[in-house]
């Protein structure tokens, strides 16, 4: 397993454009199982996952091409680009060796019944992050009709003989909306009969964009954005080529990230009309987020960076990489994205200028779905208050058990009093660099940013977890100024 190995204190200045949404691209992946066509999507993220859900796909009979050749290619390939078609559509058993390591694998459930009338997959895993059951999806699919069974930790749902049918559905639970279980209710409802009414369904930009690219495919879906959708159904989808959305998620952890350091960004392709409660919440706290059009403030990206005058194992890494960002490693303004794909036009792809007052102030906040503050971003959230001038309060009502990530902080300096679902932090002047374990992906994230921020050396441990949501995070990061580099742990112990 890897580690992160930061050397704080260093400001982040530079442009930078945000990747497609990871969890806008999964589902939408998943939508190739529902068309006998080819499915092209684009800014499609490099990330953990999305090839988890590549090889998924694989072995449910869809394989992944080349547009320009029409050859097929491996699933493992750069993505950005992503040309699908289905060869075999009889595959329809999602086996725990893939599952596992993935909960959005979940998401092949509604296209599989819509498509094929029939989809075994098995109980899906993912994060630490508290109990996320899948009632809610299975009992939408019901509510159309699906003959639901449990078996051997496996899901088997099919259609009845007159295969499913339009009704009204009500996907509301103890946390707000579904919003993987909107999305295998709203795929399977696009092929059904008659008309379907999902009430209390998710608003996440992420179905928006997967109602937009069904439509976009033939289907017939109103209402995304808000609780209630109205499907009508269609006897079979096309193919199409699709551009995914920016990863609200990304930009609103760079959001902080140049908060914390004090920063100065360009952030291009940001999705601001996703982020106006994070938004909210960061001007509250002295951030300052300004659209600016492409003529606007221009930033350029650090070629060099801070000497590192350091000794020993970490500063060794740290001189390593940066001499690889020097030799032009990656572009920080595109990754894998299509530059052709920003807009200033659009509220979803905009230009963005992120600036912060010397002194951030402390704010109260509650995580909630979407329009509100979103739990993803209740870790970086923490670690930024970490260092506000006074008492800040988050809770969180998504997932209430969302803090592991504060017994980490707290090894770095940081004062936090948890209290159920509800923690107080109160702002220190500095946090210190220390050993701090990463529990999941967002949590990491929120090590990773305290990292940048504090005086010292932080190391994070099971970066495997940021892989899952972030692009070549310690790349893009470096690219903007700071000290981060990727090790080996075993190594790291060793030259220790």
């Amino acid at each position: 397993m890897d580690s992160f190995v930061i050397e704080g204190g260093h400001r982040l200045y530079g442009r930078i454009r945000i990747n497609g949404s990871k969890n806008a691209a999964l589902p939408m992946l998943a939508a190739a199982l529902m068309t006998d066509d080819p499915l092209i999507l684009r800014d499609v993220p490099e990330l953990a996952d999305i090839g988890n859900m590549l090889k998924l796909l694989g072995t449910l009979g869809v394989e992944r091409y080349d547009p320009t050749t029409n050859e097929v290619i491996d699933v493992n390939a750069p993505k950005g680009v992503v040309a699908m078609r289905v060869v075999d559509p009889t595959a329809s058993h999602a086996k725990y060796e893939i599952v596992k390591t993935m909960r959005a694998s979940i998401c092949t459930l509604g296209p599989m019944l819509a498509k094929r009338g029939y989809a075994r997959v098995s109980m899906p895993g993912g994060c630490a992050i508290g109990d996320r059951p899948v009632d809610l999806h299975l009992r939408g699919l019901a509510a159309l009709g699906a003959q639901i069974e449990l078996t051997s930790g496996d899901i088997i749902v099919r259609t009845p003989p007159q295969g499913l049918t339009g009704t009204t559905v009500f996907l509301g639970g103890p946390f707000g909306s579904t919003v993987l279980g909107t999305a295998n209710v709203m795929c399977a409802a696009t092929l059904a009969r008659g008309t379907t009414i999902i009430e209390c369904a998710a608003c996440e930009p992420e179905i928006v964009d997967l109602a937009n690219l069904l439509n976009a495919m033939g289907a017939r879906i109103t209402g995304q954005g808000s609780p209630r959708l109205t499907i009508q159904g269609v006897d079979c989808l096309s193919g199409t080529d699709y551009t995914v959305i920016p990863d609200r998620i990304e930009a609103g952890t760079l959001m902080m990230a140049a908060a914390m350091t004090n920063g100065d960004l360009i952030l291009d392709n940001c999705p601001v009309d996703a982020l106006l409660a994070s938004i909210y919440v960061l001007q509250a706290a002295g951030v300052h987020v300004q659209p600016i059009g492409p003529e606007g403030p221009q930033a350029s990206t650090l070629i060099g960076g801070p000497t590192m005058n350091g000794t020993g194992p970490a500063h060794d890494a740290l001189r390593a990489a940066a001499k690889r960002h020097r030799a032009g490693l990656l572009s920080a303004i595109t990754g894998t994205s299509d530059p052709a794909a920003s807009s200033a036009d659009s509220p979803m792809r905009r230009t963005v200028r992120v600036t912060c007052e010397r002194v951030l102030r402390p704010v109260e906040v509650t995580t909630q779905p979407h329009p509100g503050f979103p739990t993803d971003l209740q870790a970086q959230l923490v670690a930024m208050l970490c260092l506000a001038d006074g008492n800040s309060v988050a809770t969180e009502r998504i997932f209430p058990d969302r803090f592991l990530h504060v017994a980490e902080l707290m090894r770095m300096g940081a004062k936090i009093n948890r209290v159920g679902s509800t923690v107080v932090i109160t702002g220190v002047k500095q946090l210190r660099g220390a050993p701090v374990m990463a529990s999941d992906l967002r949590a990491s994230a929120g090590l990773v940013l305290a990292g940048l921020a504090a005086e010292g050396t932080t190391i994070v441990n099971r970066v495997y977890h940021l892989d899952r949501g972030y692009e070549r995070l310690e790349d893009r990061l470096r690219m903007l100024g700071a000290q981060v580099a990727r090790v080996d742990e075993k190594e790291l112990a060793l030259a220790e």
